[in-house]
């Protein structure tokens, strides 16, 4: 079988791998190692698509909204939930070969055609039911929540990720362990998740024939609804047909509402990733009963004493068509501000998944920490919270220190001067707001 020399690849495959249409000739490996890091390759694809949609949605009247609060939160969601392969595999890879190396019952040749297709489906079917069990059991839903918590539906929206869901979806793609080769799974898992990336966009109405088949923007577009009718359904990930073998399809027909049924009003990353827990953590202890506090556990997230395991449909807030998305004012200068730092912050995110296997132990740990820094300090700022002052003085001083030291650096070298420049500027600013807001707070108490 023929493969991607250099582990990367061409323009051509990297617009098919976002639509699954690589043949088994061309994406077929021997070994893991080989295997190309396809969706740290599709980056350039991601930004390039969702610049089209914003493009054609600002030329149609209907055309899709686009939030700079929403659409930071949800890549800020898609980099964190990156940050840990910096220090292990993926998790999913890590047990499926596991499972290979030691209970194996039938080892398919990798450079099958037959392999790669059956890989196809299983991936597929595993994402079904990881997917529905991640809506139908609490304890999975915590981690899963975080992508449906965005009340706008763009292609941004697809990037919003968990931390926490690769320790919940591992266990579905197992079995195939036990006769497909891990390098054909790697491949497959990857595709899986790249193709679920163009299907949230509302620009793509209908796709005649191949709605019967695939699962399409129309259909993501309902398991994304907070509409009644919504709720628990199209949990496909490529194929459609097994929503329609399952019974979990519905064809989108009202206006769909996006987001969760109870909307979190936040976009500070930490909240978005982990709210659940503690709320979930809460539920456990004050349920009465073993029973009951198994039940807050492993029954739907609806569910309460006395309802059916996925809970009452009736209990789900109507839908008025009057509803409207969580969007505090904030100025434009503000917004500006904030789009220019997270762009500078993607350019070190990018450097950083790029060259981490040549970057010491203690650089990659230093710039994730100011990965983590920089997406809470600007969540902040989007939140307009109290102290979102003081934390962006000291990003900015820490952005100072980073370029000093030679740990950040520009894409172009000619911008150098300009955004370090640009980052002392704002450490001043800063600095100048803490101190009036420290001031006023003297004031107030005196």
């Amino acid at each position: 079988m023929a493969h991607v020399e250099g582990n990367n690849v061409t323009v051509s495959q990297g617009v098919r791998m976002l639509f699954s249409l690589m043949t088994p000739n061309e994406s077929s490996f021997a070994t893991v190692q080989e295997v190309p890091k396809y969706v740290n390759q599709a980056t350039p694809y991601f930004f390039g698509l969702i610049l089209l949609e914003i493009v054609l949605g600002w030329l149609k009247t209907d055309g899709p909204r686009i939030k700079i609060n929403d659409f930071i939160t949800s890549l800020s969601a898609g980099m964190m939930s990156r940050l840990p392969q910096l220090v292990m595999r993926s998790l999913e890879l890590s047990a499926y070969i596991y499972v290979w190396n030691n209970f194996c019952l039938l080892e398919l040749p990798w450079d099958s055609a037959w392999t790669w297709w059956l890989a196809f489906l299983g991936v597929d079917m595993g994402y079904y039911w990881f997917h529905r069990f991640a809506h139908e059991l609490n304890i999975l839903w915590a981690a899963h929540q975080v992508h449906h918590s965005s009340e706008y539906y763009n292609l941004s929206t697809a990037l919003r990720q968990s931390v926490t869901q690769q320790v919940s979806s591992l266990a579905f793609y197992l079995p195939l362990a036990l006769m497909v080769p891990p390098s054909v799974f790697a491949v497959h898992i990857q595709f899986n998740l790249l193709y679920q990336f163009w299907i949230h966009t509302e620009l793509v109405k209908d796709l005649g024939p191949l709605e019967w088949i695939l699962n399409t923007p129309s259909h993501h577009r309902v398991h994304h609804g907070r509409n009644p009718y919504c709720i628990d359904k199209n949990y496909a990930g490529i194929l459609i047909i097994w929503d329609r073998m399952f019974g979990t399809f519905a064809p989108e027909s009202d206006k769909v509402v996006y987001g969760l049924t109870h909307p979190i009003s936040t976009f500070e990353i930490w909240t978005v990733e982990f709210l659940y827990y503690p709320y979930l953590w809460q539920r456990f202890w004050e349920a009465e009963g073993i029973s009951n506090k198994l039940s807050v556990i492993f029954k739907g997230p609806g569910w309460t004493p006395g309802k059916p395991r996925l809970g009452d449909i009736a209990d789900i807030p109507q839908i008025t068509g009057e509803e409207m998305p969580h969007d505090p004012t904030w100025s434009p200068a503000m917004q500006a501000y904030v789009l220019v730092q997270f762009l500078l912050l993607l350019d070190v995110y990018n450097n950083l998944l790029k060259d981490q296997t040549i970057l010491s132990e203690m650089t990659a740990l230093l710039l994730t920490a100011y990965v983590l820094l920089s997406l809470t300090s600007l969540g902040f700022l989007i939140d307009q919270r109290a102290n979102a002052a003081e934390m962006e003085m000291l990003r900015c001083v820490l952005i100072m220190a980073l370029q000093q030291f030679g740990y950040i650096k520009p894409l172009v070298p000619l911008l150098a001067f300009p955004i370090e420049a640009f980052v002392l500027i704002s450490a001043v600013y800063w600095s100048l707001q803490c101190v009036n807001q420290r001031i006023n707070r003297m004031k107030k108490q005196n």
